[in-house]
């Protein structure tokens, strides 16, 4: 029998996160697999074929994606008559809309069937996409439970399957055993700090997070700080900072990796917007979320936005659980108010923990197992038995 042959496109490291656990779900049934695209190291790990190196689409907001904009269409094109030369069973895009729909459209009206794995926040804004995404998929992957409904609704075949990190991540973490492994006191208070994985990420949060820590120290001299980081770009670059902001001597560590450890150990944490603020919720650690952009781009997101809140733990929720301190309110001074009245008030981060803890319940549906399934029918053999 014919060994599947998929194609793919995953555009940055939460995505490359998410191709990778789909890699490896399907291999669990078809090991033979062969899977070719856009990857990213994890995927590569797990065997995947990149012919564009991921960071090429790692662009996000409307200014910096009209300045890559040429490029990002010529990748396009690119792949366009690749995957059309060279036909698979069925195009998978890992997240990364702007970029994979439209492709995605382009390969279906030429007969190849197309899934799209994450579906686009069209619940927080941009409803409108879901006439392009209809367009575009033969079915949805969905990885919240309230999204299933949304697509049943617009006709479009979907799947919730669950959220990858709900299942690789505890449902009762080892705390002690955290602050053990980071030689923290029992009692001794600690806050992660969480600046982003993109370059682009650090520019904008790196010294409002140690300027926020420096703040924080200054009336908590106890408190310790801890920074994963996930490539050694991004950690000389926040090292650098350090020492361009004068703040070598705070009691911070830089981790290298180790956002998990960080968060089961930490009493609360700042977190830039995005899947970290998922992965701090499914860890259990209170936590506020900032993010900034440049000011053209947010002012074009707001416009489009339809939920008053940005971060995933209080979309999931339908309400603030969290802080969300945003663009031109994100400073030092009102992020370290934020996160010092978190470490003032211990059966709130309790009462915080238990919210988590249910929502961690809700997204660990098994989701090797729901992706397989979902996907058997795109596949041409049949699975390993």
């Amino acid at each position: 029998m014919t060994a599947p042959r998929i194609a793919i496109v995953a555009g940055e490291t939460s995505g490359d996160m998410l191709g990778a656990a789909l890699i490896r779900a399907v291999r669990q049934r078809h090991p033979d697999a062969k899977f070719y695209g856009i990857a990213g190291p994890r995927m590569i790990a797990e065997g995947a074929e990149t012919l564009v190196p991921m960071e090429k689409l790692a662009v996000s907001g409307y200014v910096e994606v009209i300045r890559h904009l040429p490029e990002l269409l010529g990748i396009r094109r690119q792949l366009a008559q690749r995957f059309l030369h060279d036909r698979p069973d069925v195009f998978i895009g890992v997240d990364a809309p702007d970029f994979n729909l439209a492709l995605e459209a382009k390969l279906k009206a030429r007969g190849i069937r197309t899934v799209h794995y994450v579906s686009p926040s069209i619940w927080a804004w941009r409803a409108e996409r879901i006439h392009k995404i209809k367009r575009a998929v033969n079915h949805m992957l969905a990885v919240f439970p309230f999204e299933e409904a949304i697509y049943a609704k617009a006709g479009i075949p979907v799947s919730y399957v669950g959220h990858p990190l709900a299942d690789a991540m505890p449902l009762d973490p080892d705390r002690d055993g955290a602050r053990s492994q980071l030689r923290l006191a029992k009692a001794g208070p600690a806050v992660a700090l969480l600046p982003g994985s993109r370059m682009k990420e650090l520019e904008a949060h790196a010294d409002l997070m140690i300027d926020t820590a420096r703040r924080l120290h200054e009336s908590r001299p106890e408190l310790r700080f801890f920074v994963p980081l996930a490539t050694r770009e991004t950690r000389d670059y926040f090292e650098a900072r350090l020492y361009a902001r004068e703040a070598h001597e705070l009691p911070l560590t830089i981790l290298f990796g180790h956002a998990r450890l960080a968060l089961h150990a930490a009493d609360m944490a700042l977190v830039a917007s995005g899947t970290a603020t998922l992965e701090a919720a499914l860890a259990r650690c209170p936590m506020v979320i900032t993010y900034r952009v440049p000011a053209l781009t947010y002012w074009l997101m707001m416009r489009k936005a339809i939920l008053p809140y940005v971060g995933l733990p209080n979309i999931l929720a339908g309400e603030f659980i969290v802080p969300e301190i945003l663009q031109q309110d994100a400073t030092a001074e009102n992020l370290a108010q934020a996160l010092g009245n978190g470490l003032d008030n211990k059966e709130a981060r309790l009462r915080l923990r238990e919210r988590f803890a249910r929502m961690h319940e809700s997204l660990a549906q098994g989701h090797d197992e729901r992706v397989a399934q979902a996907l058997e029918p795109f596949l041409p053999c049949e699975p390993a038995r």
